[in-house]
């Protein structure tokens, strides 16, 4: 674990505790060791930040390249070093894919966003199917988390005064079922849904979003096996 990133998230710790209301819960479904994807809804760009204090594993990120972009050299290296790689939101990403599978058959922790981007009204907007591929082709574990509270700090520099009511809910972790050959669209999008239903179940119904009405309309889909 470097020392970049156990620095600024002592920093980061510090800044939640003297200013927030922080509370995590389910600390103790974090797997210890093994490859991990962690899935979560995405309010503000202190979320990547906010998990890294909140699960006590290293994590890594996929980041959309624009920040990347609008940074400075110096910038990129510390994304980098925290733990962040830069993904095409406009298409198929091959680098960013290729880059995630390594870090999981390294037994990193892995977070990823589905929704692509952060949420403007607080509910979760749908889900790519790009994670279910990722998850599929790495055989890791999924581990589903929520998060309210951070809606309001949108600018990056509100990382260094993080205020409100902040909480982090960890589910149960889960496996996906093993598919052979090439996965049907239809059934990309069917476990796409049944991950963001497990967010669902960690945050109240006003963040829910688009999946709120698809619960009203469609019903929840069957739920994949937990892992042992």
């Amino acid at each position: 674990m470097s020392t970049l990133y156990n620095i600024t998230n002592v920093l980061q710790r510090g800044t939640l505790r003297l200013f927030s209301d922080w509370k995590v819960t389910g600390v103790e479904n974090v797997p210890p060791v093994g490859p991990l994807v962690i899935v979560s809804n995405h309010l503000s760009n202190f979320d990547p930040s906010l998990l890294s204090c909140s699960l006590p594993r290293r994590m890594n990120y996929l980041a959309k390249d624009g920040i990347f972009k609008a940074v400075t050299p110096l910038g990129r290296w510390y994304l980098r070093r925290y733990g962040a790689f830069p993904i095409d939101r406009g298409g198929a990403d091959v680098a960013a894919f290729r880059w995630s599978l390594r870090q999981l058959q390294h037994d990193a922790a892995l977070v990823v966003f589905p929704e692509g981007t952060r949420s403007q009204s607080a509910g979760m907007n749908p889900a790519k199917a790009g994670v279910v591929s990722l998850i599929l082709r790495s055989g890791a574990p999924v581990l589903p988390v929520g998060i309210t509270g951070t809606e309001h700090l949108g600018a990056f520099l509100r990382v260094v005064n993080p205020t409100g009511k902040i909480r982090v809910n960890i589910g149960q972790p889960f496996s996906l079922p093993s598919i052979e050959g090439r996965p049907p669209r239809e059934l990309l999008e069917s476990m796409t849904t049944d991950i963001m239903h497990r967010v669902c179940d960690l945050i109240p119904e006003e963040y829910h979003g688009y999946y709120s009405r698809e619960r009203h309309t469609t019903g929840r889909p069957p739920s994949p096996q937990a892992s042992p």
